[in-house]
């Protein structure tokens, strides 16, 4: 029998083999490209040329910060731990897994206590699961994202065991990491914390990760407990997980009310209002992070995020010419990234702009930044992006 270091081990040696695969799979003109493997012999980036990349930077991972990734130096299907973009809200607390405990209290008939090992003994699942900052922009390349292989115990399952009471209407989620803020007048001290309603809480996706990539999860991701809701901004899924209440009414803190709220104007009932909406499931975007050239060969690739409805399909345009389909990976699942590839023959010499859409089954369409809703918060960016090189 194999102990669980050993399982650790093998699972963490899979996922590196899978991942370096991408490099393996080199050759511009196969289809196992599509994995995004890091440039291969003979293989160049070519720069693009617009003002986002002119004036994008790079940070490292540093206490305290954010920390988003160059889209146009992705080289493999995950993105490795050190990578994966980070945003701080309270701070980094430091977590003992020994001492560690999970509250669930509230609404609930049998109020619980959970170790670490509680969680790794129940009924865990894995799966791959991408996502994006709510705040992720063109300025940054849409470079705070990241897709990751997750392993963790189903969120319903600890639900089902405590037991939801009638008459509850949500669950909140409070993190370790805590910020005295100043509240009209007063300084009160406050945990991060989101909320689901029952129903987006119970869908069987949704884990308690204590897993990221076949290793234990980092600090820096919310180690030992994080919550993930697939198919959701990233300010959804609360690291340092402490404590799950279940309620009668609505949570309104910060993160839920004040911040990560999108202002915009919209039609309610024939009348034209500002709105505003928390931030939750992704909307459905494509973008190109980069061009490979090899041999006179040039291809185009990029990634889609959205919140796990089937694509239909991903296509670019190169200036004013018609959209033409790109190829998705065979290996996209229904919650990671989906990255895709146009494989651009023959380009003349000199500027192109070229730009990504993508459909999903149910008809809906990426927009263009002008066909957007009027808003006033920076939240959800999910134009079309388009970008310039010079061949």
């Amino acid at each position: 029998m194999e102990t669980n270091d050993k399982k650790g081990i093998r699972r963490r040696d899979v996922i590196k083999g899978a991942i370096g695969a991408g490099g393996i799979a080199a050759g511009l003109s196969t289809a196992s490209n599509l994995l995004f493997p890091a440039l291969a012999q003979g293989e160049r980036l070519i720069p693009f040329t617009d003002d986002a990349s002119e004036a994008f930077s790079w940070r490292p991972i540093e206490p305290n910060t954010t920390h988003w990734q160059d889209t146009r130096e992705i080289t493999s299907f995950f993105t490795g731990n050190e990578e994966f973009y980070l945003v701080q809200h309270y701070g980094q607390p430091e977590i003992d897994n020994d001492s560690y405990r999970l509250k669930v209290t509230g609404m609930v008939d049998n109020e619980l206590e959970l170790s670490l090992n509680d969680l790794q003994a129940g009924d865990v699942i894995e799966q791959q699961v991408g996502f994006e900052c709510g705040g992720n922009s063109q300025r940054l390349l849409y470079g705070l994202i990241g897709n990751a292989n997750w392993r963790g115990t189903t969120l319903s399952s600890i639900l089902s065991r405590a037991g939801i009471k009638e008459g509850a209407k949500e669950i909140v989620f409070f993190a370790e990491d805590v910020s005295t803020e100043e509240i009209r007048g007063r300084e009160v001290e406050k945990a991060f914390a989101r909320s689901l309603s029952i129903d987006d809480a119970m869908r069987s996706e949704n884990m308690l990760a204590f897993e990221m990539n076949g290793e234990p999860l980092p600090h820096y991701h919310g180690k030992p407990v994080r919550l993930l809701v697939p198919g959701w901004y990233g300010v959804a899924n609360v690291k340092w997980l402490k404590q799950i209440h279940v309620q009668d009414t609505r949570y309104m803190g910060r993160f839920m009310g004040r911040d990560y709220v999108t202002l915009k104007r919209t039609n309610v009932g024939g009348i034209e209002r500002w709105v505003e909406n928390s931030v939750t499931t992704m909307n459905l975007k494509s973008a190109i992070v980069r061009v490979i050239e090899s041999g006179g060969e040039y291809r185009i690739q990029g990634f889609v995020l959205n919140d796990g409805t089937p694509l239909e399909s991903v296509e670019v345009k190169i200036d004013d010419g018609p959209w033409q389909k790109a190829q998705l990976n065979p290996r996209n699942t229904k919650y990671s990234w989906k990255l895709f590839q146009y494989d651009w023959a023959n380009p003349e010499s000199g500027p192109h702009t070229i730009v990504s859409r993508v459909t999903d089954v149910n008809g809906n369409v990426q927009p263009t930044n002008q066909q957007l809703p009027e808003k006033v918060s920076f939240w959800e960016d999910f134009g079309q992006f388009p970008r310039q090189v010079v061949i």
